[in-house]
């Protein structure tokens, strides 16, 4: 096992050197003078040739590439045009948002969905299955942007069950220690922060969680159906084990398999996707940071939000590898 954990991390080293690059280059391909891109147009001779010895654009392109890689070891990704903060520090106050947004949405997406997979798997060409697999297929098909709203006008609008944007109230008074505010008011025991910061967090995470949920719903059904027709579920069967047991015990976890590759991915993508989301519904987080420094032409935050996606994305992967060996031990031994 542990081997097999060390040669997926040599496997990921070189595959981050890769968004290095891209990432690195992005800027350089870019047409016109970087540091025109920068600092703008009606930026002073001054601040251009200041900007340029930063960027150390007057080295070669491998000199640069050198210097880029040790600023990006030292987490220190510049500064952003409008705000002239720290993009490291913007990251480091807005990430744990995103996290927190997209845990939530990937936890709606895999308890319903597995749920609604092996129902669907056990009950094959029944009306739930059916019905299952049609709301799933919506569910893939629905904008998020459009579901986003939608939440607002039936849940906040009109019954003011949920608050329509923000991560917590304006009045509810809770200490930041991590800044995920969930476990900072678990942690200080305040109740009250606690239950404001998941009503607020409800919709958001409802609405990211439709996609992964129904690709979750049918990536199931269609494994847990194929592990069901396996020889050992036969002879399980024929010594007379509860269904129950039969799939719980038994059939899910081969069925998982190709469940917990899906779910990494869609968690990778949820990290970077929650763009729409964050946006529709004012969540302060990296997705909303990104869109905004797009508008803006802020290209300081979209390396840095770039890289933060794709090295988030690689590490996801690097996990699911490591569970693979874990649900079955045989993988690690290949």
């Amino acid at each position: 096992m542990f081997a097999f954990i060390i040669r997926r991390i040599l496997i990921v080293i070189p595959t981050l050197l890769g968004v290095t690059i891209i990432v690195f280059l992005m800027l350089r391909i870019t047409p016109g003078d970087p540091a025109e891109l920068l600092l703008g147009e009606r930026a002073t001779p001054a601040a251009l040739e200041a900007m340029r010895d930063y960027l150390g654009l007057k080295e070669p392109l491998y000199v640069q590439y050198g210097m880029f890689i040790q600023r990006v070891i030292r987490f220190d990704l510049g500064e952003t045009i409008w705000s002239r903060e720290k993009v490291s520090r913007e990251i480091a106050a807005r990430f744990p948002a995103t996290i927190e947004l997209a845990i939530m949405a990937m936890t709606i997406s895999c308890v319903l969905g597995i749920v609604l997979g092996l129902i669907s798997a056990t009950r094959q060409y029944s009306w739930f299955d059916y019905v299952s697999m049609v709301t799933s297929l919506f569910g893939v098909s629905m904008p998020v942007f459009w579901l986003g709203l939608m939440l607002m006008l039936v849940f906040s609008l009109s019954l003011g069950w949920f608050p329509m944007s923000g991560r917590i109230g304006v009045g509810t008074e809770l200490e930041v220690i991590t800044n995920f505010f969930i476990l900072d008011a678990i942690l200080m025991r305040n109740w009250p922060a606690l239950k404001d910061a998941l009503m607020h967090l409800a919709l958001p995470s409802v609405a990211l969680s439709t996609i992964p949920l129904a690709i979750v719903a049918r990536m199931t059904r269609s494994s847990m159906l194929e592990v069901l027709r396996q020889d050992y579920i036969r002879t399980a069967k024929a010594k007379g084990l509860s269904e129950v047991k039969i799939v719980l015990k038994h059939a899910l976890r081969n069925g998982l398999i190709p469940v917990v590759t899906v779910v990494g991915l869609q968690f990778g993508i949820l990290m970077g996707g929650a763009i729409l989301t964050e946006t529709v519904f004012a969540w302060p987080g990296v997705g909303k940071w990104i869109f905004e420094g797009v508008v803006k032409r802020d290209y300081m935050v979209i390396q840095g939000g770039t890289l933060l996606v794709a090295t988030t994305f690689v590490i996801v992967n690097l996990v699911v590898d490591v569970l693979y060996a874990v649900i079955n031990p045989r993988i690690s031994v290949k």
